[in-house]
């Protein structure tokens, strides 16, 4: 997919992450708050929105239409998404070409979660076939022991040690301070890392997202004036290993050097960075899957780039920090790239941020992750 003059990203809105949420809120609300939130900042109203993209696991028995219809919105395009950590760019990329089409003039995407105990227990437990009929009844309920399995690789792929892990999640911590809407904004020594219980080792209770109820949006806008985001170039990859790799690349690896080529721009053009972070690993994976670091210079890399900051990576904190609110988790850093590239980020703002890539990751089987993509996206002002 590849730019052209037209749409562009417009607004965009991110609720507060919620860990301990009141008994009024709903999935519905969250996304409603969201959405009110973009259109405020793109200076629109909800008769002016006639597209809307959802990404939800927990506002069933409600769609996307069901939505709508709460909203009061007239659509001419509707579309609703199940790919977790994908979700978000995949609306991207299908709202960019319906707006491209002419099937729609104002598009809002929206992704939500809220979570009580018994809701995030029951996703885990039947996350999908594999989950409920093999890996649940044998007491591996959730990610985090596939996801240990692959850090151990790692680290002795790479030779990377707790501490390295421990870097990036401080140096997210520290853009998390600016973020006024994540779940945890005190500073994170790397003492406090280390002595952190194990849930899966080697991983400890900061390396895995905390679970929190909260909604993203955005706005996107078939002809913008003014300031707006453009998509240069994305690509996806689905079932790319057949979950027969070992979960050290993504599929991001297959695609990254057509990705730049179309964007007609590299890695060392990017001024904001956030890449999908559910565990440490996953982060550094996609990294090198983008051409930001190489797998034999990750402790060199982590030190340089990432503890200093040198690179803005995740500069709302990331999910490791700001939360992970079920499929909210993968628009958080569409949002944010969004947010920043706009010139929106308050304090944590990235200056002269003209170029941005996000990535989006997810949905576990047997095995790692079966989605992958991402987005080169530049500032335009009209």
């Amino acid at each position: 997919m590849s730019a052209a003059r037209g749409p562009g990203i417009v607004g965009v809105g991110e609720t507060p992450s919620l860990r301990h949420p009141g008994p009024g809120t709903s999935t519905a609300g969250l996304m409603a708050e969201a959405i009110a939130q973009a259109l405020r900042g793109a200076g629109l109203k909800p008769g002016d929105v006639d597209g809307l993209g959802v990404a939800s696991f927990t506002l069933r028995p409600d769609r996307a239409i069901d939505l709508a219809w709460r909203l009061g919105l007239r659509l001419n395009w509707c579309m609703q998404d199940e790919m977790g950590g994908a979700s978000a760019i995949n609306l991207l990329r299908q709202a960019w070409l319906a707006l491209q089409a002419g099937q729609a003039e104002t598009i809002v995407l929206v992704a939500g979660d809220h979570f009580t105990g018994a809701d995030f227990a029951g996703l885990v437990r039947g996350y999908n076939r594999s989950a409920q009929d093999y890996l649940s009844p044998l007491g591996c309920e959730g990610p985090n022991p596939l996801f240990a399995m692959l850090t151990q690789r790692q680290m002795a792929r790479a030779g990377l040690a707790r501490e390295d892990y421990g870097a990036l999640c401080v140096a997210q911590r520290l853009w998390a301070a600016g973020n006024p809407n994540a779940a945890y904004r005190d500073p994170l020594s790397l003492a406090q890392y280390l002595a952190a219980p194990m849930v899966a080792p080697p991983l400890g209770r900061l390396d895995c997202v905390p679970v929190v109820s909260g909604a993203c949006a955005l706005v996107l806008s078939a002809r913008p004036a003014g300031i707006s985001v453009r998509l240069l170039a994305s690509d996806a990859r689905y079932n790319d290993d057949q979950q027969e790799g070992d979960g050290l690349q993504t599929g991001i690896a297959a695609f990254a050097p057509a990705l730049w080529q179309r964007a007609g721009l590299g890695p060392e053009d990017m001024d904001v960075l956030s890449v999908y972070d559910d565990y440490p690993a996953m982060a550094l994976a996609q990294l090198c899957d983008l051409g930001f670091a190489s797998i034999d210079d990750l402790p060199g890399f982590i030190a340089r780039r990432l503890a200093t900051r040198d690179l803005p990576v995740n500069t709302a904190g990331g999910q490791l920090s700001a939360g992970q609110a079920g499929t909210a988790g993968g628009m958080h850093g569409l949002v944010e790239v969004a947010r920043q590239l706009l010139g929106q980020a308050g304090e944590r703002q990235v200056r002269g941020g003209r170029h941005g890539v996000a990535t989006g990751y997810g949905m576990v089987q047997l095995r790692y992750g079966m989605c992958a993509n991402a987005a080169v996206l530049a500032r335009e002002e009209a």
